[in-house]
């Protein structure tokens, strides 16, 4: 039977011995090696009780057994829910209920906080932990290591992955195969991958880049990754000269710059430095290429989206803007009131039209509608400038959200934990430029006549709520917080004020 993006990314190895995954204990996983351990898997979902369009939730660290899940996901036909590591059991509670998910796979240590969450929403839980244990193991291990994939077409779903909105609720990203499908052809051609490429992966396998960018686009153009289990500068630069490639956020390449060790002969091999996630400055542009010798080439996507646009491979990158639409991705920038093309130069929200983007909102048909032009463009929330030959330039959000080391913040969820806290009037959070995240967490707050309020008490008070990379890196006491004349909070007014908060010193 037909399965869209098994039969393209996974079904062409079959038998292949050449290595797939190499891993930093030196071990090499063959192409076949992960096939078969993916049909155990797909079997184990099976016994679990996932049938096709069921959703399946994962939690845990990254492995190659945590990437084989996806695969079995799709092999199985069913709905792949990456989540974050770093969620709270609140935060994990909402995903797996608001998903329905049948089956929610996290850590072992996890799975005391996670079982009262899993029995609520009606799923099973398995465990899977990060030398590749867990009670899912313990499954597909009993299971035959073949498995006929699901009957699934281009416009079937692949995966769920939720983003912030304006509301402050999380939304669930609908992706098809052909979503997912379309933007690795896109981006095998546009980044000139092929068979003999090893990608240097140290990204997480929860999020757009590191799962659907990285590995669908090596698996289509039948390369390899070295698979470190996060970012470690000991690692990554250990790992550099045996790589091609490799794909990062900024945070990457400002670390790499202030390592001594990183150097032009490190470098001078590598065809390919990717940034993405997080707008990236342009000082660190000219750093690298100062360092090295080489030019980053910067990209523009979404969660909805996966990659709209990029520099181009061969031909100018422009340090400051993401490039030039990729082929299949219409893109506009058009004025928000009256949703007309502004002129070149101007700014305006960015509007994309393709197969890469996604099929809608999870149990969210209004929001959906509203997020779409009648004529199916989707509306991006980005704001932007392209230049008479192209290139676009990132300028802001139209919607609030914050991206600190190449993770979605939305602020409205963090200023609900601030205004409940005693003596605190009201809050407002955003993003201010950090030399290592690209973005840091600020808040203000206001106090109630009377109440004295400690910074690093209020912050303590919500910790336990919120996600590590949520947490504010710093709050600031106002007297006020400025609006304008419609009483609307001017978090410009607060971004310029705080803007030096992570600067470093002269």
């Amino acid at each position: 039977m037909a399965n869209t993006l098994y039969d393209a990314l996974f079904a062409p190895h079959r038998g292949r011995e050449g290595p797939f995954l190499r891993l930093k204990d030196g071990r090499h996983i063959s192409y076949d090696e992960f096939l078969r351990l993916t049909a155990r898997l797909a079997n184990a979902l099976r016994a679990s009780g996932v049938a096709v369009g069921d959703r399946v939730a994962l939690q845990a660290k990254k492995s190659p057994e945590a990437l084989a899940v996806y695969a079995a996901c799709v092999a199985a036909g069913a709905v792949f829910l990456p989540l974050n590591t770093a969620y709270t059991a609140a935060e994990v509670e909402y995903f797996v209920t608001d998903a329905g998910a049948r089956l929610l796979i996290c850590d072992g240590g996890s799975a005391a906080a996670l079982a009262p969450v899993a029995t609520k929403a009606g799923a099973t839980l398995l465990t899977l932990n990060g030398d590749g244990s867990g009670t899912l193991s313990d499954l597909a291990a009993r299971q035959p290591d073949d498995f006929a994939p699901a009957e699934r077409g281009p416009g079937d779903l692949a995966a769920f992955l939720y983003t912030s909105g304006t509301t402050g609720r999380s939304k669930g990203a609908m992706l098809t195969h052909d979503n997912l499908l379309s933007n690795a052809e896109a981006l095998v051609k546009a980044w000139r991958f092929a068979g003999g490429d090893v990608l240097l992966h140290a990204l997480p396998i929860f999020h757009t880049h590191g799962l659907f960018v990285a590995t669908n686009t090596i698996l289509l153009a039948g390369g390899s990754m070295i698979f470190l289990p996060g970012l470690d500068m000991d690692d990554l630069i250990a790992a550099m000269p045996k790589a091609t490639t490799m794909m990062g956020v900024p945070t990457f390449y400002t670390r790499l710059l202030a390592d001594p060790r990183f150097d032009r002969q490190l470098a001078v091999h590598m065809r390919l430095f990717v940034s993405g996630s997080a707008p990236l400055l342009a000082e660190t542009h000219r750093d690298f290429e100062a360092r090295t010798g080489k030019k980053i080439l910067e990209r523009y996507g979404m969660t909805e989206t996966n990659m709209n646009t990029s520099n181009p491979y061969d031909g100018e990158r422009r340090a400051g803007t993401v490039g030039l639409p990729l082929p299949g991705v219409e893109l506009r920038i058009v004025d928000a009131e009256t949703g007309k093309p502004v002129a070149p130069g101007e700014v305006g929200i960015i509007e994309v039209k393709g197969r890469n983007v996604f099929k809608g909102y999870w149990n969210m048909p209004e929001k959906t509608r509203q997020e779409f032009r009648p004529d199916g463009f989707f509306i991006s929330g980005d704001l932007a400038t392209q230049s008479a030959d192209g290139y676009v330039t990132i300028v802001g959000r139209a919607k609030d959200l914050i991206i600190a080391g190449g993770y979605n913040i939305y602020p409205k969820e963090i200023e609900l934990l601030l205004d409940e806290q005693p003596g605190v009037v009201e809050s407002a959070v955003f993003g201010v430029p950090h030399p290592d995240l690209g973005e840091g967490v600020v808040a203000a707050v206001v106090a109630k006549p009377g109440a004295k309020l400690d910074e690093a008490g209020l912050l303590a008070a919500i910790a336990g709520s919120l996600a590590r990379f949520k947490q504010p890196r710093k709050l600031f006491v106002v007297d006020e917080l400025p609006r304008n004349t419609m009483g609307k909070v001017q978090k410009n007014l607060l971004r310029d004020r705080f803007k030096d908060t992570f600067a470093k010193p002269a």
